[in-house]
């Protein structure tokens, strides 16, 4: 059950907050965590929705988070508060189950469990607020938050303003305005039932959400008697690297260095580093097979998995009851077409845009290609540090942005801003690796951004700055 709307009155206008949160997802949560304690900082968080949720629709029995329980809300800046994820497990009778399990991931559902607990326990927490716009009145440099609720507007006054708003379904532009029965990953479990009645499913996307989907279907594939597709545009089923120096990459040095690198290099790297991050789970590829291994015992399998092959166009056809694709294999350069009943886009999320910010559009800067030009600290504004952005900054700050690992430090970070001091220790350097060249000169040719860039020196030593 999830909590109704908080029935808190309009704020006065003589209130200000000295931080107002946009979005109550993983990160802005865990920053309501972290503020709680600090007496001397009002922070206020608002979300459109009745409480917490988090992939609702990918809610699998078994499927676990991809991270050890460490990432959780609070534990990377604050491994005493009360809002761990340890702290859920001792409250809830499950610490010694969780410790005898031997597991570092927790289940997908138990995470989503130990968020919504620690979000009752918040009384900053503002469920049922659509934040419609943010204004800046130049006079007396404070921001206006409007949101609409269902009892009315109401308006919030703060200092600085943190986006967290998250993200939405992707879907490539093949694939767009279909019309049928198409369904993205994000709303699979309430479509699950439906698809299984179908005669033919198809699977689109490589990562682990498409993993998920295909293992899930593949189950009851003898049961439901229907055929069952994978088609991924990756040249293989990418297991997702997470071996330990590659796991360094998630630090605050490696993003020292990311976020110094010329933009066109950043962005060439964001496509070469996905399957860092947005790959499939070297177990849950070998659970694939093995149950690929274990339906075939009894005969053939009615399904099929192709790599390196994009569905380039797609058109419903309802007197039909299918969807007919146009496929093409990048190895071989063949297009062939293919019909199917029901079609599930497993084709990832993008970061949502937040239209609330057009009354201060004046004040954000933006990147050549339009994106936030998002600085070290996690702030986009000219004015120096007072709106900040929470999982919108890949392009910027690289495979760190969606980490939950790095939650915690972010927002640590974005706290130390905001209050102008560390009330949490944050950790200059943590890997053994240099991800520069420090002392380097600039090689011959080298632009003079890419030159800066490969100049900067990194921390000597491992430690936590105040």
């Amino acid at each position: 059950m999830t909590p109704t709307p908080t029935p808190t009155p309009t704020p006065t206008t003589g209130t200000v907050h000295d931080l107002v949160g946009v979005g109550i997802g993983p990160f802005n949560l865990g920053l309501a965590c972290l503020t709680d304690p600090i007496a001397d900082l009002d922070a206020v968080f608002l979300d459109q929705a009745d409480g917490f949720a988090w992939h609702h629709g990918m809610m699998l029995d078994d499927a676990t988070i991809q991270v050890p329980f460490l990432a959780d809300l609070v534990t990377m800046a604050d491994p005493t508060s009360p809002y761990s994820f340890l702290a859920w497990l001792k409250r809830t009778g499950r610490l010694y189950p969780f410790y005898i399990r031997e597991d570092f991931h927790p289940l997908r559902s138990e995470y989503d469990a130990y968020c919504r607990w620690a979000a009752d326990q918040l009384e900053t927490l503002r469920w049922g607020r659509r934040v419609v716009a943010v204004e800046h009145d130049l006079e007396t440099d404070l921001f206006t938050v409007h949101a609409e609720t269902p009892t009315g507007p109401e308006t919030y006054r703060a200092r600085h303003v943190v986006t967290g708003i998250g993200t939405e379904p992707a879907v490539p532009e093949a694939l767009r305005d279909l019309g049928g029965p198409v369904v993205h990953s994000a709303g699979y479990l309430p479509a699950r039932e439906d698809l299984r009645r179908a005669d033919s499913i198809a699977v689109v996307g490589s990562g682990q959400s498409a993993a998920e989907v295909y293992r899930d279907l593949l189950e009851g594939i003898r049961d439901g008697g229907y055929r069952l597709d994978w088609i991924t545009r990756s040249p293989r089923f990418f297991p997702m690297e997470d071996t330990k120096l590659t796991l360094e990459m998630t630090s605050p040095e490696y993003t020292d260095h990311f976020h110094a690198l010329p933009p066109d290099v950043r962005d060439r790297l964001g496509r070469e580093q996905r399957g860092l991050y947005k790959g499939i789970s070297a177990d849950l590829v070998d659970t694939i097979y093995d149950t690929l291994y274990r339906i075939s015992a009894h005969g053939p399998v009615p399904t099929t998995l192709r790599t390196d092959t994009s569905v380039v166009a797609a058109e419903w056809l309802p007197d039909r009851d299918r969807f007919r694709l146009t496929l093409r294999h990048a190895q071989l350069g063949t297009e062939a077409t293919h019909e199917v009943a029901r079609l599930v886009l497993a084709t990832g999320y993008r970061p949502r845009t937040p239209h609330f910010l057009a009354p201060v559009e004046h004040l954000v800067a933006r990147d050549e290609r339009g994106r936030f030009a998002v600085a070290r600290d996690l702030h986009v504004d000219t004015l120096g540090g007072r709106i900040w952005v929470q999982n919108a900054e890949e392009h910027t700050h690289g495979l760190t942005a969606p980490d939950l690992g790095m939650g915690a430090w972010r927002n640590a970070s974005i706290i130390r801003s905001v209050t102008g001091r560390a009330v949490y220790g944050l950790e200059d350097r943590i890997a053994f690796q240099e991800f520069g060249l420090p002392g380097g000169r600039p090689a011959p040719g080298a632009s003079p951004v890419a030159a800066s860039a490969a100049t900067t020196r990194l921390p000597e030593a491992a430690g936590v700055r105040a």
